[in-house]
């Protein structure tokens, strides 16, 4: 995405006037904590249900969280050949460059796997990879209809999964338009059905996955610093993902997952200034906190890692 500059039963509550709470059982009355999230939500991974929430069905820009919707596209494709080679042409390394885009600094000519545009994509951010998946997996005879192809299909695929309140005119979060939204609850009931997928799933755990010489970098690594361990990241406990984001119009946002003692939640925290502390207090309520995830939000405060602003 555009880098911006660095400046079970349940009672339901409401708390202020946006933020809805459905309490889990495990953590009785107590108020979900606070988040300066402009769009939040919390999900039960397993059953979808709402565990928490915060102008969830509010349309904001999602930045390069879109590149889950790509993601998604792709690894949904029939006869998917993940050792199929893609030539990195000049168009995306020049569209990097005019956007000031992430990048996953793909070399010239050389020729990824899709399996490692996908890691390019998903964990450096890299919209030169996303560039490339959705030229790939466009139909067309010029880039610009094969790329206009690639968005088609993720819109379709967001009206397939009830997404009634999402649009996509990026395959990676850079708006032409400004009209690439989507919403809170959108983009969890996205990435639990993208969650179900094992490539996915795979993916976006990854810590960091070696470029295989298609890049000028050697290492990819994941910009979610909920996965990373320090001193680089937060090494949260149960993280399994998911994507981040970061615009000038969209502000920080996180999709995360986390699963401990075998239960999965799925949150989306969108135009979040905080938002690894806030993924990490709304985890801890929601599936507890075990003495690693307590010392780790507690060191948030003293021991702040430097955000990826993507």
């Amino acid at each position: 995405m555009r880098r911006r500059t660095r400046a079970a039963c349940a009672a339901s509550l409401t708390v202020g006037a946006l933020f809805t709470v459905s309490t889990p059982a495990h953590a009785a009355a107590t108020a979900a904590p606070p988040v300066s999230a402009r769009g939040a939500i919390l999900m039960n991974g397993a059953t979808g249900a709402v565990l928490t929430s915060k102008a969830a069905d509010t349309k904001r820009q999602m930045a390069s969280t879109t590149k889950v919707m790509t993601a998604v596209v792709v690894a949904t494709t029939a006869g998917l050949d993940l050792n199929r080679k893609v030539t990195v042409k000049q168009t995306y390394l020049d569209y990097v460059y005019r956007e000031g885009a992430s990048s996953a600094s793909l070399k010239l000519g050389a020729t990824p796997t899709v399996r490692q545009l996908l890691y390019a994509m998903l964990l450096p951010s890299g919209c030169d990879a996303a560039y490339a998946l959705a030229d790939t997996f466009g139909a067309g005879s010029t880039t610009a209809a094969r790329r206009a192809d690639f968005i088609a299909k993720m819109n379709a695929k967001a009206k397939a999964l009830g997404m009634t309140n999402t649009v996509y005119d990026s395959f990676d979060g850079i708006s032409p338009t400004g009209n690439n939204l989507t919403t809170p609850r959108d983009l969890a009931t996205l990435t639990r059905y993208a969650m179900g997928n094992a490539l996915f799933q795979s993916v976006v755990k990854t810590t960091s996955y070696s470029s295989g010489g298609t890049s000028t970098l050697a290492t990819w690594w994941n910009t979610n610093l909920l996965v990373r361990a320090r001193p680089t990241g937060y090494g949260y406990p149960g993280a399994t993902g998911v994507k981040t984001g970061t615009g000038t119009a969209a502000g920080k946002c996180l999709v995360f997952s986390v699963t401990r003692n075998g239960k999965t939640i799925i949150g989306v925290l969108l135009n979040d200034e905080e938002r690894y502390a806030d993924s990490m207090a709304l985890s801890n309520w929601a599936l507890g906190a075990t003495a690693g995830s307590r010392n780790t939000l507690r060191g948030t405060d003293t021991q702040r890692v430097p955000d990826v602003l993507d």
